[in-house]
């Protein structure tokens, strides 16, 4: 008979976050996400429902990214394979809100190229490329998580 000796999935909790692929990611997240927020709100908000939505989605997973940390460092997941698979679906829907506000700052952006001099051009220029560079984190830690959660 052949045994079963398959390593079973493994959620980290305390220091161990820091430590573990796809967790470590959590940090970067915070940081981009947070630096996609500052230079967002620090530009002029014209037009405002495009860039409203780019704060909003930068503000939801910050908050829901940070909380998602401590949830994690203070082990409250008890190493339950829903807690993996919550893991995953977030982490896939804050890639895609994240993709669709990046596509929309890039287009706002476009349409400020005709005043290439200003300012709030060069901030959302660094905008775009941090919130691309947040969709790429979130996305890594979706497929990664995925893979963690197949092995529960």
């Amino acid at each position: 008979m052949a045994s079963n000796t398959g390593q079973m999935g493994y959620l980290p909790s305390g220091g161990a976050i820091f430590c573990t692929i796809p967790d470590i990611l959590y940090l970067p997240e915070l940081v981009f996400g947070g630096l996609v927020l500052s230079l967002v709100a620090s530009t002029l908000v014209d037009p405002p429902n495009p860039q409203a939505y780019v704060i909003s989605v930068a503000i939801f997973c910050f908050i829901v990214s940070f909380l998602w940390l401590i949830v994690f460092a203070c082990g409250s997941h008890r190493n339950k394979s829903s807690w993996a698979s919550a893991d995953v679906a977030y982490h896939a829907f804050a890639a895609l809100l994240y993709l669709s506000a990046s596509v929309l700052l890039a287009w706002i952006t476009i349409l400020y190229s005709l005043a290439s001099g200003s300012l709030n051009y060069k901030l959302d220029i660094a905008a775009v490329v941090f919130s691309f560079l947040t969709t790429l984190l979130y996305v890594i830690h979706a497929i990664f998580s995925a893979i963690r959660w197949k092995s529960f």
